[in-house]
C-alpha cells in the first residue's frame, strides 16, 4: 500500500498517518513506516538538536531548495518508491504550499507545476498510490496550535485559511486518482482512521488484496 498524506499543519496528518501504519502491520502483518520530514526545519527522520536547526535555518533559500529538491527526488527513485509499501507525510505538496509562503524560494510557483510532474511520475511507478487530505476547520487548526504547539511550528496563525485553501487546491488539481478526504475537526483519532479504512479498502491494489488474504489466513492458522 502506498499513501501520501497532505494536510495544514495541526489538520492531523501525523497523528493519523501513525494510527494508519498500525492498522497496515495488523492488516497486511509486515512492518510500515512513513516519512514525515519534508517539512522545514523537521527534516530528518530522527530529532534534530537545536544547534542543528540553527545551522539549517541559517541557510540561504537557494541551499534549503536545493536540499529539499534531493529529498523529494530521493523518495521518487523506482527502486524505492515501488517497494510494496511506501508512506510519505507532505512530501512534494507541503513544498508547493509551504515554499512561497514561508520558506524564502518559489516565489513563482514553480513548485506547482512540478507537483504535476511528480505525480505523473508516481502515475507510471505506482498508480495505486492513494493521496489523503487532512482537514480540519480554521478555527479547530488556532485552537490546536494554541493548546498544543510544535515545536518550531510553521504556520502562522494569520494564514491558517490561505494555508487550507492551498492545500485544497493542491488535492483537487492532483494526477492521482486514489484520493480521500478526511476531516478530523470534530473527530477522534479512532474516527478518522476508521473512516480511512473505509474509503481505502475499494481502492487496494490486486497485490495489497492477496496480501491481505494471506495474513488473514496466517493469522486464523495460528489462532
Amino acid at each position: 500500500m502506498r499513501t501520501i498524506v497532505v494536510g495544514c499543519e495541526y489538520a492531523g496528518t501525523t497523528t493519523l498517518s501513525e494510527a494508519i501504519m498500525g492498522w497496515a502491520k495488523l492488516t497486511f502483518g509486515s512492518e510500515h513506516f512513513f516519512h514525515d520530514h519534508m517539512k522545514i526545519p523537521h527534516i530528518s527522520h530522527g530529532t534534530l538538536s537545536e544547534d542543528d536547526i540553527k545551522h539549517f535555518m541559517a541557510l540561504s533559500p537557494d541551499l534549503k531548495e536545493q536540499f529539499q529538491r534531493f529529498q523529494v527526488e530521493y523518495h521518487l527513485q523506482p527502486e524505492f518508491y515501488e517497494d510494496d509499501d511506501h508512506h510519505n507525510v507532505g512530501f512534494f505538496i507541503d513544498e508547493a504550499v509551504y515554499a512561497p509562503l514561508y520558506y524564502g524560494y518559489d516565489q513563482e510557483g514553480g513548485r506547482t507545476w512540478h507537483a504535476r510532474k511528480i505525480e505523473a511520475r508516481i502515475m507510471e511507478m505506482a498508480p495505486d498510490t492513494v493521496l489523503v487530505l487532512v482537514k480540519a476547520s480554521p478555527e479547530v487548526i488556532a485552537k490546536r496550535k494554541k493548546e498544543n504547539p510544535h515545536p518550531h511550528d510553521l504556520v502562522q496563525e494569520k494564514d491558517i485559511e490561505l494555508v487550507l485553501k492551498k492545500f485544497q487546491e493542491q488535492f483537487d488539481a492532483s494526477l492521482l486518482r486514489k484520493r480521500i478526504t478526511i476531516d478530523t475537526s470534530n473527530a477522534t483519532v479512532e474516527e478518522s482512521l476508521a473512516e480511512f479504512v473505509e474509503n481505502v479498502k475499494p481502492m487496494l491494489s490486486q497485490a495489497d488484496r492477496v496480501r491481505m488474504l494471506l495474513h488473514q489466513s496466517e493469522a486464523a492458522r495460528g489462532a
